[in-house]
C-alpha cells in the first residue's frame, strides 16, 4: 500500500481500469478506479479494536480535489484517533429508518398492545384509526422521506405551518372499497397530529434511532376546544327534527340514539356499542366496561329509560341500537345524523359531540358540581372509588332526571317522571 508519490491530477487522470494508487503523505489516503471513468478517493484504517475499514470519501469532481479529499482523510484519522468508526457511522447513516418506516414500526407496535396509554391500557381500535389516518394523510406526505435523525424541530414547524394551511387536504382513498375521507387541515387538525408526531419520537428514542425529540419545544396552535352548545332554538329544532325523521321512517335506531344521546351527554361511541347486558333498568344504571376514561358507572334519567322501552330487546348479548345490516355496531350512524339534522335544518357545526357538550353545560347551568357531571357523562377525573361502584346512587339519578328533564323541555318533549316498565323482547321464532 506504500507508495512514494503524493497523489495530484496527474495521477488522477492517469489512473487505469481497476488501478488503486496510495498516497504518500497521508497512510491509508489513496485514489481507485473501478470499470468505469469515475475515480474515487478512498481511505484505509484500522478502528480501536483492529478492524480494517474501508472509506470512500468521495468521487473525483467538485468537491473533491486530491487536496480537499486529502485534507479530508486526515480529519477522518483524526476521528479514527479518537476511537470513532466512520465507515460504521456512514453506514449506519444509510441504512438509517425514514420516518414513514417509523410510523409503521410503531403503529405495528400500537395494534399488537405493545404502546401502552397514561392508562396502562392499550390503545383502543378507534384511536387507532384515527392514528392511521394523521399518519397516512398528513406526516407521511410531508416528513416521510426523510431519515429519522435528520429531522429538526424547523421541520416540525414547517409541518405543523403546512397541515394548518390545508396543504395536505383534499380527498383520498381509505382502506374500504369506494371509501374516500375528506381531508382538512387547520390549526386543531396540525396541533392534534404534531402530538401524535411527538409521541412517535419519543417511540423512536425508546428504540435508540435517536437520542432527542425534535418535537419538544415547538409552539404549538391552542387547540380549540368544541365549545359549541345548543341554544333554546337550536334544542326545540332538534326536536322537530326527530320527529320528523320518524314520520319520515329514517331507521329507527338512529333517531333513538340521536334521541339517548341528547338525554344522556354520552359519547357517540359509547351508545352505538352498548349492550342489553350492560343495562341495568330496575336500578337504572349501565356499566360500560371499556370507555374512552376505562370502566364506566352511568346513571340513566327516567327519559333516557324511556327511550331504551321503546327499543325492541332481543339477545344480552345483542347491540340496544342496531345497524341496518349484520350485529355489528351501526357504522352508517354519521349519515343517518346528517339526514336527521337536515329535517331540523340545524347548522353543520351541530355533531353528536355538541349535544355531550350540551348535556355537560345545562347540568352546569342547573347549578351541578364539575364532580357531578364528570359522573354523569364520564369525564375524565372522577373518584378512583368509581372503579368499584356498581349501581348510581340516588343523588345521582336525581340529578340525570333533572338535566335529561330540562332537555326534553327544551326540544318540545314530555318530561317523563314515570315508573319503568320492563322490557319488551322480540317473540321468540
Amino acid at each position: 500500500m506504500a507508495s512514494n508519490k503524493k497523489i495530484g491530477l496527474r495521477e488522477v487522470r492517469g489512473l487505469q481500469v481497476g488501478e488503486t494508487l496510495w498516497d504518500a503523505s497521508v497512510p491509508g489516503f489513496g485514489i481507485r478506479r473501478q470499470n468505469s471513468p469515475a475515480v474515487a478517493y478512498v481511505l484505509l484504517y484500522r478502528t480501536k479494536e483492529g478492524r480494517l475499514r474501508r472509506y470512500t470519501i468521495g468521487r473525483h469532481g467538485a468537491p473533491w480535489t486530491p487536496d480537499t479529499a486529502r485534507e479530508e482523510a486526515t480529519r477522518i484519522l483524526g476521528d479514527v484517533a479518537k476511537g470513532k468508526d466512520p465507515a460504521a457511522d456512514k453506514k449506519d447513516t444509510r441504512q438509517a429508518k425514514t420516518v414513514a418506516e417509523l410510523c409503521d414500526l410503531y403503529l405495528t407496535d400500537a395494534e399488537n398492545g405493545r404502546l401502552l396509554t397514561r392508562r396502562k391500557a392499550a390503545k383502543k381500535e378507534s384511536t387507532l384509526q384515527t392514528d392511521r389516518g394523521r399518519i397516512t394523510r398528513h406526516i407521511k406526505p410531508l416528513l416521510g422521506r426523510l431519515k429519522v435523525a435528520a429531522v429538526t424541530s424547523r421541520d416540525v414547524e414547517d409541518f405543523m405551518n403546512a397541515v394548518a394551511e390545508g396543504k395536505t387536504a383534499g380527498k383520498t382513498k381509505t382502506e374500504k372499497s369506494r371509501g374516500l375521507a375528506n381531508v382538512r387541515g387547520g390549526k386543531g387538525t396540525a396541533s392534534r397530529t404534531v402530538g401524535l408526531l411527538g409521541a412517535i419520537f419519543t417511540y423512536s428514542i425508546r428504540h435508540r434511532m435517536r437520542s432527542d425529540n425534535p418535537v419538544h419545544g415547538v409552539m404549538r396552535f391552542a387547540d380549540g376546544k368544541r365549545e359549541r352548545r345548543l341554544s333554546d332554538a337550536e334544542y326545540k329544532n332538534f326536536g322537530k327534527a326527530l320527529a320528523k325523521a320518524e314520520a319520515d321512517k329514517v331507521w329507527p335506531a338512529a333517531v333513538a340514539v340521536a334521541r339517548f344521546l341528547a338525554l344522556t351527554g354520552w359519547r357517540s361511541g359509547e351508545a352505538l356499542n352498548l349492550r342489553w347486558k350492560e343495562l341495568d333498568l330496575a336500578r337504572r344504571t349501565a356499566t360500560l366496561p371499556d370507555t374512552k376514561t376505562g370502566r364506566s358507572v352511568r346513571p340513566l334519567s327516567l327519559a333516557a329509560c324511556d327511550v331504551l322501552s321503546n327499543v325492541t330487546r332481543r339477545n344480552d348479548d345483542d347491540l340496544v341500537f342496531q345497524a341496518t345490516r349484520g350485529d355489528g355496531p351501526m357504522v352508517g350512524f354519521p349519515k343517518l345524523w346528517a339526514k336527521i339534522a337536515a329535517k331540523g335544518k340545524l347548522p353543520d357545526d351541530i355533531t353528536p359531540h355538541v349535544l355531550r357538550h350540551s348535556f355537560a353545560s345545562l347540568a352546569g347551568d342547573l347549578g351541578y358540581s364539575e364532580l357531578t357531571i364528570a359522573a354523569l357523562v364520564g369525564h375524565k377525573g372522577q373518584s378512583i372509588t368509581s372503579r368499584y361502584v356498581h349501581t348510581a346512587d340516588a343523588i345521582l339519578l336525581a340529578a340525570a332526571d333533572m338535566v335529561a328533564n330540562k332537555t326534553a323541555e327544551l326540544m318540545g318533549m314530555t318530561a317523563n317522571t314515570a315508573e319503568i316498565i320492563p322490557m319488551r323482547r322480540a317473540k321468540e321464532k
